[in-house]
């Protein structure tokens, strides 16, 4: 199983807690203030906070919560926050890609390289490992929606450069440029997606023992665990058994 995906499906199940439950919203309400304060705050006309509107939904975040974080933007009392991306090296010699928003570049840095470094990683300079990875769109659909067949031709014909299916959904990737226009036509015929958003899709992913995969997946739960981190990409593939395990 590859990256990122199988590492969501178990944050999925361990997401269930309490706390776990309020460190996402704040995330996701960070990310709501962030993209509408750097574009508009209509979703219609600002993809980035649609695309936050529909994360922030899923995760059934209140309508009241989502409109507090969009008015949050234009207050004056609005933090201002920083993108910034990080690169590194886990166990196994998987890379992974970490990106933040934060309001003290200095004190997120130390953090996430002492993250790294006690969980058997290490940070590196950006760029170090990006160039493993795609950064491109994709657009996620519930498996409901239609048929692998029928979402493969829809996304062939809006332009779109890959399609994976299964039965947790379908994910189709578009380059940075057709993405916004795959998007709309695949909505226009599918209804809103579950998740429309820019990602750091691995071009190819490491095999990893058991022992290093434990390693890795305690190092990305560390990471997602901060409040200033977002989101979390790794280009690794581990065994079925130790997912069931790490779920549990």
């Amino acid at each position: 199983m590859a990256g990122h995906s199988q590492f969501k499906n178990i944050m999925h199940r361990k997401g269930r807690q309490d706390a776990a439950k309020s460190k996402l919203f704040g995330k996701l309400a960070r990310e709501i203030t962030v993209s509408a304060k750097m574009g508009t705050p209509d979703p219609a006309m600002n993809p980035r906070l649609r695309a936050a509107i529909i994360a922030a939904r899923t995760e059934n975040m209140t309508k009241d919560t989502i409109e507090r974080a969009i008015k949050k933007a234009s207050g004056g009392d609005a933090e201002s926050y920083d993108e910034i991306r990080y690169e590194g090296y886990a166990p196994g010699g998987v890379a992974v890609i970490v990106e933040v928003l934060t309001d003290n570049r200095n004190r997120t840095a130390s953090e996430v390289r002492s993250t790294f470094s006690k969980n058997g990683g290490n940070l590196a300079e950006t760029g170090a490992v990006s160039f493993l990875f795609d950064h491109t769109g994709v657009v996620e659909f519930d498996a409901k929606i239609a048929s692998a067949d029928a979402m493969l031709e829809a996304a062939i014909e809006a332009g779109a450069d890959d399609v994976v299916s299964s039965d947790s959904g379908h994910e189709i990737y578009a380059s940075q440029d057709k993405f916004r226009d795959v998007a709309k036509a695949l909505e226009g015929r599918f209804g809103e997606s579950r998740r429309a958003v820019l990602v750091w899709k691995p071009q190819n992913t490491v095999p990893v023992d058991d022992e290093n995969g434990e390693k890795l997946l305690k190092l990305i739960e560390a990471l997602n665990e901060h409040d200033d981190v977002q989101n979390v990409y790794a280009n690794f593939e581990i065994s079925d058994a130790l997912i069931t395990k790490m779920s549990a």
